[in-house]
């Protein structure tokens, strides 16, 4: 007798996916466990300065809430504050993989949530969540102290309260989206029009919380640099970065002032990092949205890609990819959120086919996503990693040669002077704590000893990248500075110069 099809039905929060969430935890300590092996865990730049600003909070001459910065948003720092107290977790950097690793596996659990959801389907469901988990460019950056994970969960609990409309849920997730990146406080009117058009009061919950992140950090850069807008156009900022680089006369970003280049530059951020495959059968997928229609996801992640179009074309943000000119690697990692909307759309293709056919529908989809990482199973082909080892060549020789010049010769107590910036990794690696450093973060002090080192420089120690205004400073006041002498240069090709000072007498 013919068994008749299994019938699939769940209700609305039919139970934590107890499967998917095994798999996305070992799946991310393998991926942990294998980058920091390798020593990847720090050649992100940007992975070690929010780390470095996590470790600052408590760690320095003046550590506290005010080092907490004002560029970067400060959720990831806060969550790997306490990790980043343990000088093992921060040397190694894994104090910013486990926060970011547990951020990948929620995420990884919210998006098949919302697919089982959207598309009453477990094999929809897993779809989604194979083709998302299993990106290698994805599971890099779940590996280091980067925000994408963090944030990446937050979008995906933000979208999940707007499916089981629970203002108080998309509230939070997306309160901590803009307390993570600035894309969140562009979510902000349309998730708060998709509630209000369902409940006027759920809108202003919903918007009410959200709002709650952008006042708070307007508000900080208020009372700590007298500028609520400091974070997007002060020293540091992507628009200031960007206005420098135009000052020395490099060219213009890709992308400034022409719509059609920023999202030809960002289609192809996008397609490195899913991979050509997976972007097709996106495209093919919307025929299943089309016909479950299931659009609000959908709607919803495009809102991330009309962003960074957006900040492209005159926001100041950048994105060099190394197929187009001028072929280099920047930024490639903006193209992750079209990850989580190219899952979901692939995922509606097993939940529209017959019963029968819909688990091995579901294994084609994920074997043909997953192809370029199975054809060329290299780490070249992983546009993340690619970027990071590129980027980071003579900032590691660097660091490292100067790391290993101070570890044997640094005497605990006699200080060292240095600006917070790439160079603060050199200390950590030599095993140096920030205690016994002053940098930016220490305010007055250290602009006293910028401007007058005659009168408020006593540390053994200098460390400086030539041309900064510390080694202007040196080299200023040389014949008020007798008792200091630069006693190394670390000279890596493609970097400035790394000038180590040094005291003659205690």
């Amino acid at each position: 007798m013919r068994r008749p099809a299994r019938r699939e039905n769940f209700a609305a929060g039919a139970g934590v996916p107890w499967g998917a969430l095994l798999f996305l935890t070992v799946l991310s300590a393998l991926a942990v466990f294998y980058f920091w092996r390798n020593g990847y865990l720090h050649w992100y730049g940007d992975a070690t300065a929010h780390l470095n600003i996590a470790r600052r909070i408590l760690d320095g001459r003046t550590p506290g809430y005010e080092q907490i910065g004002t560029v970067w948003l400060p959720l990831p720092h806060v969550l790997m504050m306490p990790f980043a107290s343990f000088d093992a977790l921060w040397t190694s950097g894994l104090a910013g993989a486990i926060p970011s690793a547990i951020c990948f596996v929620a995420a990884g659990v919210l998006l098949f949530l919302i697919a089982r959801h959207s598309y009453n389907c477990e094999y929809a469901a897993w779809a989604a969540v194979l083709v998302f988990a299993l990106n290698p460019n994805l599971l890099y950056l779940q590996s280091l102290a980067m925000t994408e994970a963090i944030f990446v969960c937050a979008v995906l609990l933000t979208l999940y309260g707007s499916l089981r409309e629970n203002p108080w849920l998309a509230g939070v997730g997306l309160l901590a989206g803009t307390m993570t990146r600035y894309e969140g406080w562009f979510l902000i009117p349309f998730v708060v029009l998709y509630f209000f058009w369902r409940d006027r009061w759920a809108g202003v919950l919903v918007g009410a919380i959200a709002s709650l992140g952008p006042v708070y950090w307007l508000g900080h850069n208020y009372v700590f640099h007298g500028d609520p807008l400091d974070f997007y156009h002060g020293v540091g900022s992507a628009k200031w970065i960007y206005q420098q680089s135009i000052d020395k006369g490099l060219e213009r970003a890709p992308g400034d002032g022409d719509w059609l280049t920023a999202v030809r530059y960002y289609a192809m951020s996008g397609r490195l990092f899913t991979g050509l495959p997976l972007a097709v059968l996106g495209g093919v997928g919307l025929l299943g949205v089309a016909v479950k229609r299931a659009w609000w996801p959908v709607c919803f992640l495009l809102l991330g890609l009309l962003f960074f179009v957006w900040s492209m074309h005159g926001s100041g943000a950048t994105i060099f990819v190394p197929n187009l000119h001028p072929f280099s690697y920047y930024n490639t990692r903006y193209g992750m959120i079209v990850l989580p909307l190219f899952a979901l759309a692939v995922a509606s293709l097993p939940a529209v086919l017959p019963h029968g056919s819909r688990r091995i529908v579901t294994g084609l989809l994920v074997l043909i996503a997953v192809s370029p990482w199975l054809a060329y199973p290299k780490q070249e082909n992983w546009v993340t990693w690619k970027e990071s080892q590129v980027n980071s060549d003579a900032r590691r020789a660097w660091t490292g040669e100067a790391a290993d010049y101070l570890r044997d010769k640094y005497v605990p107590g006699r200080g060292i002077v240095a600006h917070f910036g790439d160079q603060t990794a050199i200390f950590r690696d030599a095993g140096i704590p920030l205690v016994q450093t002053v940098h930016d973060g220490d305010g007055l002090y250290f602009q006293g000893i910028l401007q007058r080192p005659d009168l408020f420089l006593w540390q053994e120690w200098v460390v400086a990248i030539a041309g900064d205004p510390l080694s202007k400073s040196m080299a200023e006041n040389a014949s008020k500075l007798r008792r200091y002498s630069r006693v190394k240069m670390v000279e890596t090709k493609g970097a400035p110069a790394i000038e180590i000072w040094r005291r003659a007498t205690p």
